[in-house]
């Protein structure tokens, strides 16, 4: 159903701090020309933890309206109460995105029982498609490969985003998992290393900024043309990397900004905007990219 180069969308604010929908536009645009495969709206990228319901919903709603059709969107959802996470499902399943992406709980750090009943009850609640999120590292609770298989055997439960690093876990989660139950890598850095062994794509942060080439990239990799795909990595490498300089998406927004994708680079608290210190390590970065 999906794969290839998704971006993990950032949510552009104007200087008000309310959401800046033109902008919005703008990026939604600027994917769709550069061949991205799927948008994902209001994910943890799009700093979902400080928009509020509305605002949450009224997002994923204009990306689909804006997009019309051209590119599958993906609602990112997610909560660490299971009812507030299948209320998500209930206000966007007529939205007409594509999917959902769901964020493991954060903070409580359920057993891996407990994660397994949280998305077998958001399963239950909607028809729509759903990608399993693991990212321990924001999260604090790790999916282990064991509960995504046992998930992966649920109807509607058609893939996995994992944001370890760990590429160990391509081949576990390609072995115990169905032949087409979907593994994306949210990582930038083993992006290219996880289709290499069997991945389906990149969930991606880097894309937001360097979209054509995370494109030809990942499909480079897919059609087996390594070659292509290990250089545009390379040079994208600096960027993988120079964007988790300080917590994503700060870096990111600044990028954007500095590159003319949005009309400022702000975010919400407790977010700020990136450090004095942090701006050339992502200034050298762009450069090096060639974007």
């Amino acid at each position: 159903m999906f794969s290839g180069s998704i971006v993990a969308l950032i949510t552009p604010f104007t200087s008000a701090g309310e959401v800046d929908y033109a902008d919005l536009k703008k990026l939604v645009e600027y994917h769709i020309a550069s061949g991205t495969d799927a948008i994902v709206s209001v994910g943890t990228t799009g700093e979902s933890a400080t928009l509020t319901v509305e605002e949450h919903v009224k997002v994923v709603e204009k990306t689909v309206e804006f997009s019309a059709g051209r590119i599958p969107v993906i609602a990112g959802t997610g909560a660490n109460a299971t009812h507030e996470a299948v209320e998500f499902s209930r206000l966007l399943d007529k939205t007409g995105i594509a999917a959902y992406l769901s964020v493991t709980p954060y903070y409580n750090k359920p057993t891996q029982e407990g994660l397994f009943l949280h998305y077998q009850a958001i399963a239950q609640g909607t028809d729509i498609p759903i990608i399993l999120y693991n990212v321990p590292g924001r999260t604090g609770v790790d999916m282990k490969p064991e509960t995504v298989a046992r998930l992966s055997e649920i109807n509607n439960i058609i893939g996995l985003k994992d944001a370890t690093g760990d590429l160990s876990r391509v081949s576990l989660h390609r072995e115990m998992c169905d032949k087409d139950f979907l593994l994306f890598s949210g990582d930038d850095a083993t992006g290219l290393d996880s289709i290499k062994l069997g991945g389906n794509g990149v969930i991606s942060v880097t894309n937001n900024i360097a979209a054509k080439d995370m494109a030809t990239m990942v499909h480079a990799a897919l059609n087996g043309n390594n070659t292509e795909a290990d250089a545009i990595n390379q040079r994208l490498m600096a960027l993988h990397k120079g964007l988790f300089v300080e917590s994503s998406p700060i870096p990111v927004k600044w990028a954007a900004h500095k590159l003319g994708l949005i009309s400022n680079g702000d975010l919400r608290l407790p977010l700020t905007e990136l450090s004095e210190l942090a701006r050339p390590t992502v200034a050298e970065a762009i450069t090096a990219a060639k974007i």
